[in-house]
């Protein structure tokens, strides 16, 4: 490669390598963190924090809920938890039987749920909380985070893409200088399969 051609290759790994470093550095410490969280979980105490939820529905509400089958809670029903217990149930879907609606609200580092008797308007259900370090795991997982995280973790396992790859042409750009590269980076891809060969079974 001409001094030119090389000059131009460095100039674009440089400021691709530096962009996509930038917007993942932090992401890069939170899943790095969160992998050794996960890694270890069974060594990390955690007790989870429950509480019960008991209420009672306004009549109008009650009424609301008459002749539902299937689809979400309605929206007023939906506010009122909101309002009550600071439950987002919108576009949740509920589970309807002939005497009562379940609503199951799984969230990152914790779980909730809720029961409406259909005849008595009364509301029984749970909140439990697992702490930090599991709503992390779970953010780490993409457990119960919406659209708009799983998009998040795309747009960031793309530019962690990149940045490897601007890496990697750094590296051939510069190998001639240095002689350890690509002794190193062979190790690199070795040593995981001799992992897996001799110990994953």
């Amino acid at each position: 490669m001409n001094k030119k051609r090389k000059a131009f290759w460095l100039k674009q790994l440089h400021q691709w390598h530096w962009v996509t470093s930038a917007l993942c550095l932090i992401s890069l410490l939170l899943f790095s963190i969160t992998g050794i969280t996960l890694n270890h979980a069974n060594d990390i105490a955690a007790e989870p924090a429950i509480r019960s939820l008991e209420g009672q529905l306004p009549e109008p509400l009650i009424a609301s809920l008459s002749g539902l089958e299937q689809g979400p809670l309605p929206v007023p029903v939906q506010q009122w938890l909101q309002a009550q217990w600071d439950l987002d149930s919108a576009h949740k879907a509920a589970e309807w039987a002939p005497d009562e609606v379940y609503v199951a609200l799984p969230r990152p580092g914790g779980d909730a749920w809720l029961a409406i008797t259909l005849d008595s308007g009364e509301v029984m259900g749970e909140i439990t909380d697992r702490g930090w370090i599991a709503f992390f795991n779970d953010l780490h997982k993409g457990r119960h985070t919406g659209t708009a995280w799983a998009w998040f973790i795309d747009i960031f396992a793309v530019a962690s893409l990149l940045f490897a790859l601007t890496g990697l042409g750094l590296m051939m750009l510069h190998a001639k200088r240095r002689p350890a590269t690509w002794p190193v980076t062979l190790a690199g891809l070795v040593l995981p399969w001799l992992l897996i060969v001799f110990f994953m079974h």
